[in-house]
């Protein structure tokens, strides 16, 4: 993901940010709610990379655990991937002074990477599947019960364009996600919180970013692109990025063209409408 350094963070004000404070645990409490994403004795493993989101993300989780009717365990899980230069002190310094149970898994894909993709290649795709494997065995090395990753609204928005775009496929990040193998359940409680808010909260807080060398890092990715296409037509017409995730959740298979999602074939003139909707 692409990510943004502290110093080109806007400063908000106290009452501005108790707002964005607000906000964040509203929406973060109705993600979880509305997905089913945390029950009773889960073990939460919060995937640390040191940037804004998660960040935010812990932060979020653990004041929701002191308040939550259920009792859950949270656990922060940073993965250092060998970068060059990577501060391996930051995260467990942090970690340490506020008392938050964690792991550091040192796996060096960083030059698997550089091995494998081409120079001026872009090194997501790869980079996530390595970083996905190795979290998903420490997940099941200490018992996790959910995954919980720091991807926000505007990344969903961002990602459904990418697969529209570039891999003709109607698909985003979805909240709450089934690994192809059935063992993992992967969440992200943020899936309805903008980005905008994470940004001034982050500021606010004075997170110990660390950039990422690999991926955010890269002048051309797609994803910048579709992210500086979003923020222009939010600047033309605000409110549209709220309209598109808004329909990312209400979706009728029957007005899409996916015979996989919906049975065309059965369509015979004086069907009831919910059998032309799907049920819808």
């Amino acid at each position: 993901m692409v990510e943004v350094s502290l110093e080109s963070l806007p400063v908000a004000g106290a009452p501005e940010v108790a707002r964005v404070r607000k906000r964040l645990q509203q929406q973060v409490g109705e993600a979880i709610a509305q997905y089913n994403m945390i029950g009773h004795g889960d073990r939460v493993m919060v995937c640390l990379s040191g940037g804004k989101d998660s960040y935010t993300l812990l932060d979020m989780l653990l004041q929701k655990q002191k308040k939550a009717p259920i009792d859950f365990d949270i656990v922060a899980v940073n993965l250092d991937q060998k970068q060059p230069g990577f501060p391996e002190h930051v995260l467990p310094h942090y970690l340490a002074r506020r008392g938050i149970d964690y792991h550091i898994i040192e796996e060096d894909t960083y030059s698997i990477v550089q091995q494998k993709i081409p120079a001026g290649k872009t090194t997501c795709s790869l980079c996530s599947r390595l970083r996905r494997a190795i979290l998903y065995k420490h997940a099941e090395r200490i018992g996790a019960s959910k995954i919980a990753l720091g991807h926000h609204r505007d990344d969903i928005i961002e990602t459904f364009f990418l697969n529209l775009f570039f891999n003709g496929q109607l698909k985003a990040m979805p909240p709450k996600l089934q690994s192809d193998d059935g063992r993992h359940i992967v969440i992200r409680p943020l899936a309805l919180c903008r980005e905008a808010d994470i940004i001034a909260w982050a500021r606010q807080q004075d997170y110990p970013i660390i950039p990422c060398n690999l991926c955010g890092s890269q002048p051309n990715l797609q994803r910048q692109k579709v992210k500086a296409m979003l923020q222009q037509w939010e600047r033309e017409m605000p409110g549209r990025s709220d309209s598109i995730m808004r329909a990312l959740q209400n979706v009728t298979p029957s007005h899409l063209a996916d015979p996989g999602l919906f049975d065309f074939a059965v369509l015979v003139a004086g069907m009831p409408d919910e059998g032309k909707n799907g049920g819808q």
